[in-house]
């Protein structure tokens, strides 16, 4: 299984990205997907999760701001990121609870994408 990121880039505090995340393979299933990200010198931390109903679930940092969103026909996760600010500033990495036809569930992750908001 890989999970290959896309989106990443450099903007002005108030812009706007959207990141993509596309898991492929030899997949049965997939259960959640998410977002993650770390800043440096900080802890990776939970960004947004949505599960494979539909329902969604956002650090309080980014409530308001973020849409996690996905399209389980094509094995793909987005977020839409409005109004970034500064300290949104990190690697962002998706992640993927998934089966195979040779594995159980487990967790997959993406290779990262760098998202750099300036002020």
């Amino acid at each position: 299984v890989q999970l290959q990121a896309s989106g990443g880039g450099s903007v002005h505090a108030g812009g706007s990205l959207k990141l993509s995340c596309v898991a492929s393979g030899s997949i049965i299933g997939i259960k959640n997907m998410g977002w993650y990200r770390q800043a440096p010198g900080k802890q990776r931390e939970l960004v947004a999760v949505i599960i494979s109903g539909g329902g969604t679930n956002y650090a309080d940092s980014v409530k308001g701001r973020f849409t996690i969103s996905r399209d389980n026909a094509a094995n793909t996760v987005y977020l839409q990121m409005n109004s970034l600010k500064p300290e949104d500033t990190g690697v962002y990495y998706c992640n993927a609870r998934i089966i195979t036809l040779l594995r159980d569930w487990m967790d997959y992750w993406g290779q990262g994408t760098q998202v750099t908001v300036s002020s």
